[in-house]
C-alpha cells in the first residue's frame, strides 16, 4: 500500500494528527526544560504519573486523568521545594520516580478481575489515539503555543537568567510555576504517543538536535517542531509496516535524526576548521 493510501483509515489519520500536535507542544515546552536543565525533573514527572493510571485503573476512573493529577501533583511539589531547598532535587527526583512506579504496580495487581495491559502507557501506541485524545492533545497545543507567543521574551529571560528577570519585574515564580505545569500536562497527554518509559526522548532528542546548528532560543523552538515531526512520521510509517511499537520506533527515529545531525555538524566543521588564535 502506497503512503497517500494510509490516509483511507482513521486510524492512521488520528495516529497523523497526533504526531503533529505532540510535535507541537513538546518542541516548545522541551526547549523549555533544556534551557533550564529540568530534564530528569520531568523524567520523575512522568514517573510519577503511573500512580494514577493504577489507582485509576483500581477505582474504575479514567487511567489519563489519573495521571494528569499525578503529573500535576509532582510538577507543583518539585518547583515548591526546589525554590525552598528543602530536599535536594536528585533525591526529590529519585522519591517521586520510584514512589509513583510502586503506587501504579501494587494498584494495578489489586485491580480485581481482568489486568488491564500496560504496554501502551509504558510503551506507548500512537495509532490508538481517539478523537477525545485528539481533542485534548490540540486543546493542550493551543494553550502552549499561545503562551510561548505572548510570553516569548518573558520566557527568554525566566529560561536563562531569573536573577536579571526580577530585576526587569517579572514575576518569576508565577512563570515557573505555570510552565511547570504545562510540562506536566504535556507529558501526560505524549504517554498516548511514547509512553511512560520513553516520553521524556519527546522532550529532549529534537531540541539537543537543534542545538547542534544554533544557540538561539527562537529558532530552537522553531526547528525542535520540525525535526520531532519529522521524527514522528519517520517512526510512525516504520512503526505500521514492521508492525513493531510505534513508541519505539518514534524515538528511534528521533535518535537517528540527530546522529545524523551529528555527523553532519561534524562534517562541516572539518571543512570550515575555525582559524587559530594567534
Amino acid at each position: 500500500m502506497d503512503l497517500i493510501g494510509l490516509f483511507e483509515y482513521e486510524f492512521f489519520r488520528n495516529a497523523f494528527s497526533a504526531a503533529f500536535l505532540m510535535s507541537v507542544s513538546c518542541g516548545l515546552v522541551g526547549t523549555y526544560i533544556v534551557a533550564r536543565r529540568m530534564v530528569f525533573i520531568s523524567g520523575g514527572i512522568t514517573h510519577a504519573s503511573f500512580g494514577g493510571v493504577g489507582i485509576s485503573y483500581y477505582f474504575g476512573w479514567a487511567p489519563m486523568g489519573g495521571a494528569a493529577v499525578f503529573a500535576l501533583i509532582a510538577a507543583i511539589t518539585t518547583e515548591h521545594l526546589t525554590r525552598k531547598k528543602l530536599i535536594r532535587n536528585d533525591s526529590l527526583i529519585a522519591v517521586m520516580w520510584s514512589l509513583g512506579m510502586a503506587i501504579g504496580i501494587i494498584f494495578i495487581y489489586l485491580t480485581p478481575g481482568y489486568s488491564p495491559n500496560l504496554m501502551s502507557f509504558l510503551f506507548g501506541s500512537i495509532i490508538t489515539v481517539t478523537l477525545t485524545d485528539l481533542a485534548l492533545m490540540l486543546a493542550l497545543t493551543l494553550v502552549v503555543a499561545l503562551v510561548f507567543t505572548i510570553f516569548y521574551r518573558i520566557i527568554l529571560f525566566v529560561s536563562f537568567d531569573e536573577q536579571f528577570a526580577r530585576t526587569r519585574g517579572i514575576p518569576v515564580m508565577l512563570v515557573n510555576y505555570m510552565l511547570i505545569i504545562l510540562v506536566a500536562l504535556t507529558i501526560v497527554l505524549s504517554i498516548r504517543v511514547a509512553g511512560i518509559i520513553l516520553v521524556l526522548s519527546l522532550l529532549t532528542i529534537p531540541q539537543n538536535t537543534a542545538n547542534l546548528f544554533t544557540s538561539n532560543f527562537g529558532r530552537i523552538l522553531v526547528w525542535s517542531v520540525i525535526i520531532g515531526f519529522i521524527g514522528a512520521l519517520i517512526g510512525l510509517f516504520t512503526s505500521y509496516y514492521l508492525n513493531i511499537p510505534s513508541g519505539a520506533t518514534i524515538i528511534f527515529s528521533l535518535v537517528i535524526l540527530y546522529l545524523v545531525a551529528r555527523g553532519v555538524r561534524t562534517l562541516i566543521r572539518s571543512r570550515n576548521p575555525e582559524p587559530a588564535i594567534q
